[in-house]
């Protein structure tokens, strides 16, 4: 298997990720398929592209933008419900009480500090690690199968791994197999 590096991240790298990502599972015979959706229209597409895999959606949390707000739109929460999708919604692994710490106290703590570490790869890729630690703790899927994640830099999807996951506090055994397609410049 040939890595993909695309030119430029972003959402135009997305049904190329997509594709090589489907490929890729079938080749391996992957059911479990995480993507990272803001608005919910990457993970809509790939529902469609993924229609026989365990796919789960990976959210921001509930105000991660702002108070209160969910950024997931409510029409493609029921195509994802409607189409059998798990959808999830939690606090990121690599943020959440310490990212409070650093806002009150100014400094960093060890979880923001392995994210900035994992974007040295690119953002897409920290995502891809981030999302198989949350749905790992989330029951959504197994520590024992691989995974394809699926991330993007801002929006859409230009980053694929094949991973096996664990759960958060196993961080440091989780494994990338793979970079199945990522952005050349981060």
């Amino acid at each position: 298997m040939n890595s993909v590096f695309f030119d430029k991240p972003g959402p135009a790298n997305t049904e190329e990720t997509l594709r090589l990502a489907l490929s890729r599972a079938k080749e391996l015979g992957i059911k479990n398929i995480l993507v990272a959706t803001t608005s919910g229209a990457t993970a809509v597409r790939a529902a469609a592209v993924f229609s026989e895999s365990n796919l789960v959606a990976v959210t921001h949390s509930t105000g991660f933008s702002f108070q209160d707000a969910q950024e997931l739109k409510s029409e493609n929460r029921e195509i994802l419900e409607a189409k059998g999708v798990k959808i999830l919604t939690c606090q990121h692994a690599l943020g959440g009480v310490n990212r409070a710490v650093r806002r009150k106290l100014n400094t960093y703590q060890m979880d923001e500090i392995i994210a900035y570490t994992l974007r040295t790869m690119g953002q897409g890729f920290k995502v891809c690690l981030e999302m198989a630690l949350m749905a790992a703790d989330a029951g959504l899927i197994s520590v024992k199968q691989e995974a394809i994640a699926i991330g993007g830099t801002s929006s859409g999807a230009d980053t694929a791994v094949v991973l096996t996951p664990v759960n958060a506090q196993d961080f440091f055994d989780l494994k990338v197999h793979e970079i199945i397609c990522k952005p050349h410049n981060i």
